[in-house]
C-alpha cells in the first residue's frame, strides 16, 4: 500500500494550489482519506478529511471555507483544492487513509497508512 501526496509549490498570498493523493495497492473510495499537515515548530494539524464513499466532511477552523477536498474514484485519487492561501498555510501537507475506524471524528484518529508529505510556501 502506497499513498503520494503531490501538487505542493511556492505560490504568493491569495494564491491557490490543488494537492493531489494518489492511492496505490489500496482502493480510496472504501477509505477514510485525512489531509494533515505540519509546520516548522508546530504540532501536526488534521485541516481535512472526508469519510469512505464520501458521506461525511470535516474542515478545521483553519481552512475552512477556503480548502476543498474531493474525491475521483476513477483515477483513485483524493484532492485538496487550496484557495485564499496565507502565509500561515505554510506547511507540509500529508495525506492518510484508513479503513477501519468507526466513528465519527475523521480528523482526530491514528490513520493506518500515510504518504510522504509535500511542502507548501506561501510568500506574504
Amino acid at each position: 500500500v502506497q499513498l503520494q501526496a503531490s501538487g505542493g509549490g511556492l505560490v504568493q498570498a491569495g494564491g491557490s494550489l490543488r494537492l493531489s493523493c494518489a492511492g496505490s495497492g489500496l482502493t480510496l473510495d472504501g477509505y477514510h482519506v485525512g489531509w494533515f499537515r505540519q509546520a516548522p515548530g508546530k504540532e501536526r494539524e488534521g485541516i481535512s478529511c472526508i469519510s469512505s464513499r464520501g458521506g461525511s466532511i470535516y474542515y478545521s477552523d483553519s481552512v475552512k471555507g477556503r480548502f476543498t477536498i474531493s474525491r475521483d474514484a476513477a483515477k483513485n485519487m483524493v484532492y485538496l483544492q487550496m484557495n485564499s492561501l496565507k502565509p500561515e498555510d505554510t506547511a507540509v501537507y500529508y495525506c492518510a487513509a484508513d479503513a477501519d475506524y468507526t466513528g465519527t471524528n475523521y480528523c482526530q484518529f491514528d490513520y493506518e497508512y500515510w504518504g510522504h508529505g509535500t511542502l507548501v510556501t506561501v510568500s506574504s
